[in-house]
């Protein structure tokens, strides 16, 4: 009750002063870091840039419709015409009306159908005259490398995948990393807290001890050594508790700074003590790690570049070539200004329903002959990036098994360390526990007495130490496999936020 009493007193305390209070729980500190992290932010943009990227490049296989309007085109000007008699100039003065439909259909092979139609109006205010065209265009443009080299348009698509791929990494990668980072400055913060409760505790202890030796000295049962040894260990008990409270200001700047809460707020820690038995699958964490390690995905993407760039520079020095093909109807009629515009109209159309289509095919190649080697000498050059892309991503699997197996192993003695210590303790209080009374009763003296204790704040710190030692290689171990060992089950990019 009286712990509540002086915790009401704080927090009424600190409102007055116009202080933020901030009741933490690790999970509540790691949300408060993703939404006030720059970095985080930052990463966020970047995902959403590859994911639209992606989208792009995906409908560049869908059909694309454009309208070009002139609404008008007007001109007055000089302009020549010369023939066998000379050259002739006279004035211009037209207005053009112009508006032409193209609708595309990009094909899986690099090529194009489309289908183009338009309408081209010309009043001639010099001439008196006003003319219609009137065209309607069905074709094909294919490259034929792409059958047998380089597609762009795949390719395209296919850096746009990998791209966002890595950007989803780096995104989830980043907010594991932060997700340590806060844990560390928490436990960092709540182990400050902890050492300062042991050093009151300790403080109090030899309080306690100090009193009863003093008493035991004026009673002439020690020597004046003792009592004075016992006053000196006490000066030393509270100056570790003044020290203890440094630190623990210091800590709670630095979470504050990491979560950007005014450094003039308060924050309170609400931790579970308890722990997790965790047993790691190696095999599972070698796997989910090589599989999606930020370190392998941008070797991976750096590899499929090079194959790209491979595939693009071998291109260069083969057969190229394109095949076009058309098929089109025009209707051209000139009249007269006088007449109506929609007769003009109606006789271009019968001009065009006249006309027989006009056609055409077309396959033109180059085929490179000589070039002195020096393609062949970019291949080999893009061949020797390739494999030392390669060598690189084959020695970062090793790397990355190395570090995975140490994490693992090192979390199973963690474990084990922990549990032993837990033990430590019980035996420790129970150890000082009978050395107080073996004191009180005058057994023991002041030197055993302080080396009990002293074992006694040695255990609860190593326990401290081996617990939140423990938590953070489960956080580690975490954002080194993308694995969640804990719940069991991997962990995405849905776990942290939403995107848009």
């Amino acid at each position: 009750m009286r712990t509540f009493f002086w915790l009401f007193l704080l927090l009424a305390g600190n409102l007055l002063a116009g202080e933020k209070i901030h009741v933490l729980t690790l999970e509540k500190a790691q949300q408060l870091a993703r939404e006030n992290s720059f970095k985080m932010r930052s990463l966020l943009e970047d995902f959403r840039i590859a994911r639209f990227e992606l989208n792009a490049a995906r409908n560049r296989f869908k059909t694309q419709v454009n309208l070009n309007l002139d609404l008008p085109d007007y001109s007055e000007t000089i302009s020549s015409l010369q023939d066998s008699t000379g050259l002739h100039y006279f004035p211009l003065k037209q207005a053009r009306y112009n508006a032409n439909l193209q609708i595309e259909q990009p094909l899986p092979t690099d090529g194009y159908l489309y289908l183009a139609s338009g309408v081209f109006h010309v009043q001639d205010y010099f001439l008196k005259e006003q003319s219609f065209r009137l065209n309607t265009r069905i074709g094909l443009e294919q490259p034929i490398e792409s059958f047998y080299s380089y597609n762009r348009i795949k390719s395209a698509l296919k850096m746009a995948e990998l791209n966002y791929q890595l950007s989803e990494k780096q995104l989830l990668r980043a907010q594991l990393d932060l997700e340590y980072q806060v844990a560390q400055a928490f436990y960092g913060l709540y182990s400050a807290l902890e050492r300062k409760n042991i050093a009151r505790q300790t403080r109090q202890l030899q309080q306690d001890a100090y009193e009863l030796a003093l008493n035991k000295f004026k009673a002439g049962v020690i020597a004046e050594v003792e009592a004075l040894q016992m006053e000196v260990d006490l000066g030393q008990a509270k100056n570790d508790y003044d020290l203890a409270l440094v630190e623990v200001k210091r800590r709670a700047d630095a979470l504050k700074q990491l979560l950007n809460i005014s450094l003039q707020d308060s924050v309170v820690l609400n931790t579970d003590l308890t722990y997790p038995l965790v047993k790691v699958d190696l095999q599972k964490a070698l796997a989910s790690g090589l599989e999606n390690r930020l370190e392998i995905q941008e070797q991976k993407i750096a590899l499929a570049q090079q194959k790209l760039n491979l595939k693009r520079i071998d291109a260069e020095n083969q057969i190229q070539g394109k095949i076009s093909a058309y098929y089109d109807f025009i209707g051209v009629k000139q009249d007269p200004r006088s007449l109506m515009l929609s007769t003009t109209f109606e006789n271009a159309w019968q001009e065009l329903k006249r006309r027989p289509g006009n056609r055409g095919i077309a396959l033109s190649i180059t085929i490179p002959l000589w070039d002195w080697h020096v393609n062949k000498n970019e291949v080999l050059a893009q061949k020797a990036r390739l494999n030392k892309q390669q060598m690189a991503l084959k020695d970062l699997e090793i790397t990355i098994k190395r570090d995975i197996r140490n994490a693992v192993m090192e979390l199973e003695s963690s474990l084990k360390r922990l549990q032993l210590l837990e033990k430590n303790v019980a035996v420790a209080e129970k150890s000082f526990e009978i050395s107080q009374k073996r004191f009180a009763n005058g057994d023991i003296n002041s030197q055993a007495l302080a080396l009990d204790r002293n074992r006694l704040s040695q255990a609860y710190n190593s326990r401290l130490n081996a617990l939140i030692s423990y938590k953070l290689l489960l956080s580690d171990i975490k954002r080194k496999t993308f694995y969640d060992f804990v719940n069991d089950r991997p962990v995405s990019l849905g776990d942290y936020l939403q995107v848009d």
